[in-house]
């Protein structure tokens, strides 16, 4: 493992649960940026390829949900991600910005909510 790996490592492994969180919403909402930036491109494999890493972020959140102490809030994200995953999926078939833009909007939002808990 080389530096920059190390320290890539360490910086995640010392977050709080909440900053994570943040990051991990920051990471989708780039990947997501991206797979915008592709389509206009007509680069489609690579629209799928950052659609499917936000995908994946969304996965891992909806993993993580600790759905006995969380309650219906975490009822509530546990829809959320699996509108935001489907709505990626039909974005990704359609080749449409829109929808990305839309997850976007909803990932931001929820985003919001997290910086101000963990400022």
């Amino acid at each position: 493992m080389n530096g920059f790996e190390t320290y890539q490592e360490t910086a995640v492994s010392t977050q709080s649960r909440g900053r994570l969180i943040v990051m991990l919403y920051d990471g989708a909402v780039r990947f997501l940026r991206q797979a915008i930036a592709d389509i206009e491109r007509c680069d489609y494999a690579a629209k799928g390829r950052h659609i499917a890493k936000a995908q994946d972020i969304l996965f891992e959140l909806n993993t993580v949900l600790d759905m006995e102490r969380g309650g219906e809030i975490a009822q509530n994200l546990r829809s959320l991600y699996h509108f935001m995953h489907k709505h990626l999926t039909d974005a990704n078939a359609q080749k449409d910005p829109q929808m990305i833009r839309e997850v976007i909007g909803i990932l931001e939002e929820l985003n919001q909510g997290w910086r101000a808990i963990t400022a």
